[in-house]
């Protein structure tokens, strides 16, 4: 009778630390999703807002559009694109920095590109033309972004004119940033350059490292540090 009396109270035990266990990984694994979920609603609504100046898709035709991008998520400090890997996806920035540059034989950081929320970054001559990666795409910050094949953008293309139109001007406005930029490399000294940096994107210099920053403006850390200094 005593050893039925310990081992029912054993078996009880045993079941309620089971339960335990079990309803606190279902909370965890219940949480986990609803966390997941609302991440992935916040981009696709990023996403949606960013399509709608410049094209319309209906409701189902903007699901199927979302549906063929991945999210991901890196740490800072982490390579996207590496220069020699095979480039076969363009990134939506969700959240964090990403910055795009080449190293030439000399060890010299050239910075072609940063790349905030709502920006797009990757090697689009390896992309577009299934080449090796010339340049680096890493992460400034911790960032997230929504990954799309070149595969994948040329389906949506052919399937939905709108999607096609978003992509040839999005890819129309940054072809006329880019020349801007080189107009104003050739054009402007670096004081006009930075202080229009400053003007265009001010949020930068709360993000991005000076060196970078320099990096991306031609110039040495110490000719920047004496602009920043005489801004203040």
């Amino acid at each position: 009778m005593k050893a039925l009396l310990i081992f029912a109270v054993i078996y009880a035990h045993s079941y309620i630390c089971f339960m335990y266990v079990y309803v606190t990984l279902q909370q965890i694994l219940q949480y986990g999703f609803t966390l997941n979920l609302a991440n992935t609603m916040e981009a696709k609504e990023i996403l949606r807002a960013h399509v709608a100046k410049l094209t319309s898709l209906t409701e189902e035709q903007f699901d199927y559009f979302f549906s063929f991008f991945k999210k991901q998520s890196f740490k800072k400090g982490q390579a996207i694109i590496s220069e020699g890997n095979a480039v076969d996806c363009e990134y939506f920035v969700i959240s964090g920095c990403l910055k795009s540059f080449f190293i030439n034989d000399d060890l010299k950081m050239f910075i072609l590109q940063f790349a905030m929320p709502t920006w797009w970054a990757s090697d689009y001559n390896a992309l577009y033309n299934r080449t090796r990666a010339t340049i680096n795409v890493d992460c400034i910050t911790d960032a997230e972004v929504l990954c799309l094949s070149n595969d994948d953008r040329e389906k949506l293309c052919n399937e939905l004119h709108n999607a096609e139109h978003f992509f040839r001007w999005r890819t129309n406005k940054g072809y006329v940033a880019a020349n801007k930029r080189l107009l104003s490399f050739m054009n402007n000294n670096v004081r006009y350059r930075y202080e229009e940096l400053l003007k265009l994107y001010p949020e930068l210099y709360n993000i991005v490292p000076k060196n970078l920053i320099a990096a991306y403006l031609g110039v040495s850390r110490e000719t920047l540090s004496r602009l920043y200094q005489y801004e203040k």
